[in-house]
């Protein structure tokens, strides 16, 4: 970061901050003792003269233009770009109370609980190292319990939060009432035959869905062929239900293992975009991607990806680091103020690329035009 150091001279700062961009930007004010003040603008000139400018009258706006001894900022090509810097530095200065200070809401997730003997889905905001599948993050609770709801009809897993003990006496409840659960409860089936069903639900929202299609569609098809057209009929019916159901998922929400993509977002550089990637749901070390024309010649913007993602080295988070990561991605995603491009795909190996050409050719279009005169 690019630092000023304040003197006894305040001339000189007043000097100093009438020479600074009106960029957006992240800044840190430093007091002579005690703990830094740091926020982000998208005006920095404008902002620090609002913060350290000397005032004729009395004012109630917040003034500091005697507390601070060095002022550090750095610009930032892009508001989610100020929102990363904003959490590394604040974690950094404020470990003890960076969240609350960030006011990051953690995103809700529906997790299958893999480490109960009868497994059962819940909404939880917290990602954990005990066994189990998160899928997620979404925009909100409301649209998380409609998705679990959701697919929950599309099996027979119990619904209760209980921790069973199951028994021929034990009262049951509607579902298996309905036949839409296995009713472990009442030892109509045992941990085998329950966790069978299970192993279906995770398998679903592994796949995204396509686990459940593809076995529908199969047995529609072969009905059909067999001209028993009633069945067939039910069938393609559950098939449109299950298309209903994965459109209640958000577009981040899949298993959080599997989740992987790159946000294209404006760079400060000239002829470039910032690309950050996130890999089987562990952040990356963003890059920086250009496009300028070398020795008159454009480069063929499909292998300079290739070779972009092929340098992004795998890293590992910790679960707490991971989960804040996330939560500032969705953030970013769900929000009215995002100003680039998500591009999602299911792995590493298989990246679409002539997608992604297409999402950086929108984004630096986006920043010729912002750059035009009277835009």
């Amino acid at each position: 970061m690019t630092a000023i150091e304040v003197g006894t001279d305040l001339s000189l700062l007043d000097a100093a901050l009438e020479a600074l961009p009106n960029n957006p930007a992240v800044f840190v004010l430093w007091p002579p003792e005690g703990e830094p003040y740091v926020s982000k603008t998208t005006l920095l000139r404008r902002r620090l003269l609002r913060l350290l400018k000397e005032r004729e009258k009395p004012s109630r706006l917040l003034n500091l233009r005697h507390t601070v001894k060095r002022i550090e900022y750095r610009l930032t090509g892009s508001p989610f770009e100020s929102s990363v810097l904003v959490y590394d530095l604040t974690r950094r200065h404020f470990p003890e109370r960076y969240l609350d200070l960030l006011k990051l809401r953690m995103p809700p997730y529906v997790k299958i609980v893999l480490s109960n003997e009868f497994p059962r889905s819940q909404i939880t905001t917290h990602l954990a190292r005990t066994p189990g599948l998160y899928c997620g993050p979404f925009r909100s609770r409301a649209s998380a319990e409609r998705f679990e709801a959701g697919f929950l009809d599309l099996f027979q897993m119990r619904r209760c939060q209980e921790e069973l003990a199951p028994s021929p006496e034990h009262p049951g409840c509607i579902y298996g009432e309905m036949a839409m659960c296995l009713r472990p409860c009442q030892l109509v089936v045992g941990p085998t035959e329950y966790g069978g069903e299970v192993a279906r639900v995770v398998e679903f929202l592994r796949t995204e869905g396509r686990s459940l299609l593809a076995a529908i569609e199969h047995s529609r098809d072969r009905l059909s062929e067999e001209m028993r057209f009633e069945e067939a009929a039910r069938q393609h019916k559950r098939y449109e239900k299950v298309q209903d159901v994965l459109k209640l998922r958000d577009d981040l929400a899949r298993d959080v293992d599997r989740l992987n993509g790159v946000a294209v977002t404006r760079s400060l550089a000239p002829n470039a975009v910032e690309m950050w990637f996130v890999r089987e749901g562990n952040w990356q070390e963003p890059q920086r991607f250009d496009f300028e024309i070398h020795e008159g010649k454009p480069l063929s913007l499909d292998r300079k990806l290739r070779e972009t993602f092929a340098a992004v080295a795998p890293r590992k988070l910790t679960t707490r680091e991971r989960q804040e990561y996330l939560a500032l991605l969705a953030r970013w995603y769900y929000s009215s103020w995002r100003d680039g491009e998500w591009l999602g795909f299911d792995g590493y190996s298989d990246i679409p690329y002539r997608k992604l050409v297409n999402a950086v050719s929108r984004v630096a279009r986006r920043m010729e035009q912002e750059s035009l005169p009277g835009m």
